[in-house]
């Protein structure tokens, strides 16, 4: 396939214009034209470059691609590494931030509360980023926090009594944590994001509302890989989602 043709589709999918976002989105390193073989993978790290190189992929997908607003510009060091890497051999990257985060089906968002049978009902927080619902059948929190162990690979942190009945859930992948406070103001029993701040800790204590800080990483592998399957059957190519371990 053509690298325009993808990006159109993509674009007309994911929707990047209706976003205030701090990188840009889309197309941010031009390889090749001609599209046979994908890596997606979650952060645009040296690790999943040279994956993308020994696979033969033409171009790579990401959720944490590179231009964050307020980085500094200059091609040195590990950006010169990165983007030599690209360069050398022809491979495109395409990076969807909060895009991927919102988007209704194949999104962060929307892939957590899949995995965890959480039902979402409404949304919240800047561009409605963050999501509002409820469990499928409610539980204590222990039994929450096995569920969520269980189903992301790994025990996240939490601040709450475990015997505290959950009903009402919100929850935001990656670096959340400054929506806690909208999020109790709203009625849920427990919030979960990515990250966890010191301040955070204290609003979990005094609010009574549980807090679960799953992992950055842990919490945005899903919309990516959803993104990867869902453009090898849109397209009949192939498209691996490569998973680089971080425990952040």
């Amino acid at each position: 396939m053509k690298r325009e043709e993808l990006l159109t589709y993509l674009d007309g999918l994911l929707m990047p214009g209706k976003f205030r976002d701090y990188c840009p989105n889309g197309l941010q390193v031009e390889g090749s034209s001609e599209i046979t073989r994908i890596v997606a993978g979650v952060t645009a790290s040296q690790a999943l470059l040279d994956a993308a190189v020994a696979r033969q992929a033409d171009a790579i997908v990401v959720h944490h691609g590179y231009f964050w607003k307020g980085e500094d510009g200059r091609v040195t060091g590990i950006r010169r590494k990165r983007l030599a890497t690209l360069l050398a051999n022809d491979i495109n990257l395409l990076a969807y931030h909060l895009p991927l985060d919102a988007h209704p089906e194949l999104g962060n968002n929307a892939q957590l509360a899949s995995r965890l049978g959480w039902i979402a009902d409404g949304r919240f927080g800047e561009q409605d980023i963050a999501w509002l619902g409820r469990l499928a059948e409610p539980c204590d929190l222990a039994a929450l926090v096995a569920k969520v162990a269980a189903v992301l690979g790994r025990q996240p942190l939490v601040i709450g009594d475990g015997t505290r009945p959950i009903r009402r859930i919100a929850w935001c992948s990656g670096g959340a944590q400054d929506y806690f406070e909208q999020a109790i103001a709203l009625g849920v029993d427990a919030f979960m994001s990515g990250e966890i701040s010191e301040q955070t800790v204290h609003l979990a204590r005094e609010s009574g509302v549980a807090y679960l800080a799953a992992g950055h990483h842990a919490t945005e592998r899903y919309g990516v890989q959803a993104l990867a399957g869902h453009l090898a059957q849109q397209f009949g190519i192939s498209c691996e989602f490569v998973d680089v371990d971080n425990p952040v």
